[in-house]
């Protein structure tokens, strides 16, 4: 998430970077940047999970076809527990608000925040890798794991304000 930051840092047009010589307004002005990398980060974890759904509604369907409706069920739950954590990454609050106040975070502070959401673009990715052949109730194990993983970014980012203030 941090090249994510500083990448997008690096973009701006000649009318922010003259922002960023006003008192005060570059720290807004990071502030708007680091929620628009956040949502942008929400957005690919969400859609990472889309394509996982949709590797897993293929694997339904082979079932249905080999004649394996007894799994179907199985399937059915992991595409809600699915659904639902795409749907809370998607919606949840930009950094849980805290993040953006007035605060002046500092680099250590948010480079644990930094590493706990790499960790959960990395959990992702590796839960995509399983898709296509992991046994239904491991999918269904990691997909809980994460998710509880998720509701712990909250605190993460909490921990990370109130280090800074």
């Amino acid at each position: 998430m941090t090249d994510g930051y500083d990448a997008a840092r690096g973009r701006r047009n000649a009318l922010e970077r003259l922002g960023e010589k006003i008192p005060g307004f570059r720290g807004f002005q990071d502030r708007e940047l680091r929620r628009d990398v956040d949502r942008l980060q929400r957005e690919h974890l969400a859609t990472e999970l889309t394509h996982i759904k949709g590797a897993l509604r293929q694997r339904a369907r082979a079932a249905a076809d080999r004649g394996g409706l007894d799994e179907l069920g199985a399937f059915e739950r992991l595409d809600r527990q699915l659904d639902g954590l795409a749907q809370s990454m998607r919606f949840s609050d930009y950094g849980a608000a805290g993040l953006f106040d007035a605060v002046k975070i500092g680099e250590a502070e948010l480079e644990k925040l930094y590493e706990f959401d790499l960790a959960l673009l990395d959990e992702v990715a590796a839960l995509g890798g399983e898709a296509a052949d992991a046994a239904l109730e491991r999918l269904e194990e990691k997909v809980r794991a994460l998710a509880d993983r998720w509701r712990r970014r909250e605190t993460v980012i909490s921990d990370v304000v109130k280090t800074a203030r």
